[in-house]
This record gives C-alpha cells, structure tokens and sequence, in this order.
C-alpha cells in the first residue's frame, strides 16, 4: 500500500513510514568467526548406559585383560569383585569421559569409612570417593561422590546397599609446565544416579589422608585405579571416552555478511 493512500485514509506520516517498515522483512547481518572447523566425529551412543561406539572398554563383565595387579580381583556372574590390592589399568588416560557403575556389599556391615569402602582414582592420583553412604554417617569430605579431603559432594545420591550406583564423570587433568610448576589445575565434573553432585570443581592437588593436597609434576596420561580398602566391592560396565577439543583453524579474521553477500570486518 502506497504512502498517499494511507495519508488519504487519515494516517500520519509516522505511522505510514511505521507500517512500511513492518511489511518489509527484517534481516539482520550474519556472524562468521573466520575459523574453517573439521567436521565433527560421529559416535553412536549406547544404549541404557552402555559404551558408545567411540569408547574404551574397561570392563563388560568377560574379563579383566584391561586391567594390571588384577589377579586376586574375580568375576562373579559377570561383575567384577574387589580383592587384595589396587586395580590400576593398563591403558593410561588424560582428560576423559569415565562410567563407571558401583555396589556395595549386602547386607550392610560396620559403618562411617568401614561400610563399602573403595575409591577411583584418576590419573593414579586424584580420589572420587566410593562408599556405603545410605543412611550411613562419616565425615562429608570422605563420603561418597567426595573428592577425598577436598569437597564433600553438593548432594547425597546414594543408593541402599545391593542396588546399583552410577558415576559419570568428566575429567579434565592438570596440566605443568616445563619446570614441574603447575600450568593449570585439574577440574572435575561428576553425576551420581543421574544427579549433579561436583560441577567443574577445581582440584587442590592430590588426595591423601595424611597431608594437605598438592600438585607434584606427572606425564599427561595416566591410568585409572580402583582401590582396594578391604571390602569386597562390585562393580560393572566401566568404560571410558577420551576428550578432544573441537579441531579447527582461523582461515581469516571474523566479519559479518548481509542478505546481498557484502562483507564487513570486524575491527
């Protein structure tokens, strides 16, 4: 409709210019970041908790190949049981995507850090805490879902002992510098049962009992060990996903494009 024939009608000019402006479509300049990006793998998720296809396999309840100082560890109707000294794989792992499902002994014996006790450690060093925490009082920063003396977890989402807990944990590891100085911290994200329990914490260091954590230099991989703390712990489908950032290269330096294909850089 033509601006006269809106004024003959009674409208203003600033309502007729508003109306022109609302039929014509709106298009807004596009971003681009300049950087070429590789496509993306592709990973089929298993199903129910099961490994995708791009995982490691630890354990799906055959064997124990993938595991060192195993032998006193055993396999009871496919679940792996806890024996006389750490597990430790025989693959070593940076940062990773680790599922890993635990139970703790039935029916429920002894109580606080005696009642299933058993711990992962990332990288050999750094402790989530495995434990028998349902309706089952001990010292937080050793509970369950613990990063061992750091940080209790945010909530407690311990099943009853004899059901089955999950972890899903990312792991982004330390990092140092040539001279043994740390470069940059480790972090870790953690879901047990499904529910958040530490979100992008920041490691201290390591986790004794005996000290306060510090970092101490180490290769940029490690392997992931299961501790033995004297009860006899089950556990089943572990596996793990080695981390990559995304690949991609700066081709040219960012700019907005229009409808019509002109382009303008971004100072």
């Amino acid at each position: 409709m033509r601006i006269e024939a809106l004024r003959r009608r009674g409208w203003g000019v600033t309502w007729c210019l508003l109306a022109c402006c609302l039929a014509a479509p709106l298009a807004a300049d596009e971003y681009l970041s300049g950087i070429e990006w590789k496509k993306p793998p592709v990973v089929t998720p298993g199903e129910q908790g099961g490994a995708p296809s791009d995982a490691v396999v630890l354990f799906d309840g055959s064997d124990l190949s993938a595991w060192e100082n195993a032998d006193n560890w055993k396999i009871v109707d496919g679940v792996m049981v806890s024996g006389r000294g750490d597990a430790r794989t025989r693959q070593a792992f940076g940062d990773c995507q680790l599922h890993i499902e635990w139970s703790a002994p039935t029916p429920a014996t002894g109580s606080g850090q005696g009642r299933g006790n058993s711990g992962i450690f990332l990288m050999n060093t750094y402790e989530i805490q495995v434990l028998d925490s349902f309706d089952n009082p001990t010292y937080f920063d050793g509970q369950a879902g613990a990063i061992y003396k750091q940080t209790p977890p945010q909530v407690n989402a311990t099943r009853p002992p004899g059901e089955w807990n999950v972890y899903d944990i990312i792991w982004t590891a330390p990092r140092f510098h040539e001279d043994g100085s740390l470069k940059s911290p480790a972090y870790i994200t953690a879901l047990h049962n499904g529910v958040v329990i530490l979100n992008h914490f920041e490691l201290l260091g390591d986790t004794p009992f005996n000290r306060p954590p510090r970092y101490q230099a180490h290769a940029d991989r490690l392997p992931i060990r299961l501790q033995d703390h004297g009860n006899p712990m089950r556990f089943r489908n572990i596996w793990v996903r080695e981390l990559r950032a995304a690949q991609g290269q700066q081709a040219r330096p960012p700019y907005l494009r229009n409808n019509q294909g002109q382009e303008t850089p971004i100072e």
